[in-house]
């Protein structure tokens, strides 16, 4: 793993403001490490996919859960809720008890600089994976899932066109009690999305079985699966609530699947 502060990369000013809080957390707080998943250069530019890990204290052992923001660049309030995850953890390391959490702060760079659903060739990559895709943020993000080898997946976005919070549990039970009382949870800040049909889906107290293809995903072929979740905002919310939204929802996951281990290992 290269240190992140130890890269080439140019980044407009727009990026850097964004990187900043996230380095100075790394910097000053040692659960909280720094580094690059791989780069890429657009034109003259040449840009990083970070991440940031954080080793929680130990428990009966760890499982480690990536948490990615920003796959879409026009949707940077999950990223101010990792941001606000890590502040939290920083002051009380004993919320990642168990955990080896993996933060991808910034999926798409130019995308977020562009301010833009899609990066700069024009594609949605969240539609991009696992289909043999040649653009390089896929590429790189592929070979962590692979490499990684997550026991769970939480995919921040921002919808606006939606009523209200609501996820995606693709179907699985696991992913439904961990999403249900995320969503409860943020409740508190923002309504959820009680429509009956949301992007396209049925769905059930903001919960949605169904999904679209090429979506950021583990590894086809891993075994076990690991939890999936996306959970989504209303962009068109106050930023400041978005991101208290995603941080509740974050916190009450990581409750709950801790419990859940705990429980399975009694049975």
């Amino acid at each position: 793993m290269v240190p992140i502060n130890a890269t080439s990369a140019v980044y407009p000013h727009k990026l850097r403001r964004l990187f900043w809080p996230f380095l100075g957390l790394a910097e000053s707080c040692r659960h909280i490490v720094g580094t690059v998943a791989g780069a890429f250069k657009v034109g003259e530019n040449q840009y990083t996919i970070p991440r940031f890990s954080v080793l929680g204290p130990v428990a009966t052992g760890h499982k480690r859960i990536g948490i990615f923001s920003l796959v879409h660049g026009d949707e940077p309030t999950g990223t101010a809720a990792l941001l606000r995850l890590l502040q939290s953890i920083a002051v009380n390391p004993a919320l990642a008890t168990g955990y080896d959490l993996v933060i991808y702060p910034v999926c798409n760079p130019t995308g977020y600089e562009d301010g833009t659903r899609h990066n700069r060739h024009g594609l949605d990559l969240n539609r991009e994976f696992w289909r043999d895709s040649s653009e390089p943020e896929v590429q790189i993000l592929e070979e962590e899932l692979r490499t990684q080898a997550f026991d769970g997946i939480i995919a921040l976005h921002a919808d606006d066109t939606c009523d209200g919070l609501y996820g995606y549990t693709h179907g699985r039970v696991l992913n439904e009690n961990l999403l249900a009382p995320a969503l409860r949870a943020s409740s508190a800040v923002l309504p959820l999305d009680s429509r009956r049909v949301i992007d396209g889906f049925p769905a059930k107290n903001g919960l949605i079985c169904e999904c679209f293809s090429g979506i950021l995903a583990p590894p086809p072929e891993q075994k076990p699966r690991p939890f999936e979740i996306i959970f989504e905002t209303p962009a068109h919310a106050l930023a400041e609530e978005q991101s208290a939204a995603g941080h509740l929802a974050l916190l009450s996951i990581l409750e709950n699947y801790r419990a859940f281990m705990a429980y399975a290992q009694d049975l």
